[in-house]
């Protein structure tokens, strides 16, 4: 595997967050030089080849992996479109993740979900089923989620302790019988908007 392979790589789990040089570097074992080299060989496939998507963004020491400018109306209909259709598995795990978690943080979301989780975040943001509430203390003081009045409407809510129970890692019986009663109500409110 190449080093321009790993750097792509490492660009495109990191998201909407980037890597700084420095970390680019460490993580695959190069010189500084050598991963801006590098960077400057990849984005220029990307420029030379008219069927990519892609370009490298850089800022101050920031890089990140993001669309070409020229695909900006096809990336902002994705984004506007989903409220005509229902959510997906991966909005409902992040829905959930959040309404038990909040407020909580993208990076805790995808620690949880084990992928990143920035395109589906701003969907429902979009949706305003979910909103930021501040930004966490600490390094970098990441942006907090939680979920919103919309959110307890949409899905018949009076207060977030209306939620079901999380099963108990110990229980079996009746936690397997109501582990997925959330996403029964997702799943119930999904079809009466189809109706």
């Amino acid at each position: 595997m190449s080093k321009i392979q790993q750097l792509e790589a490492l660009l495109f789990v990191s998201g909407e967050s980037g890597l700084t040089v420095t970390e680019l570097a460490t993580l695959t074992d190069s010189m500084v030089p050598a991963v801006n080299q590098s960077l400057g060989k990849l984005n220029q496939k990307y420029a030379s080849d008219p069927d990519s998507a892609l370009v490298i963004l850089k800022s101050n020491e920031t890089v990140r992996l993001a669309t070409k400018e020229s695909l900006a109306n096809t990336v902002n209909q994705y984004f506007e479109a989903p409220s005509s259709t229902g959510l997906s598995q991966a909005s409902l795990e992040v829905l959930a993740i959040i309404a038990y978690n909040q407020p909580i943080t993208r990076i805790e979301i995808d620690e949880i979900r084990g992928v990143q989780s920035s395109g589906t975040l701003n969907k429902l943001m979009l949706r305003q089923l979910i909103a930021e509430s501040g930004r966490k203390k600490g390094p970098g003081r990441p942006k907090l989620y939680q979920t919103t009045d919309y959110f307890m409407d949409y899905f018949g809510l009076k207060q977030l302790t209306d939620l079901p129970p999380l099963p108990d890692a110990q229980t079996t019986g009746d936690a397997e019988q109501n582990s997925d009663l959330f996403l029964k109500r997702f799943n119930q409110q999904i079809n009466a908007e189809d109706k």
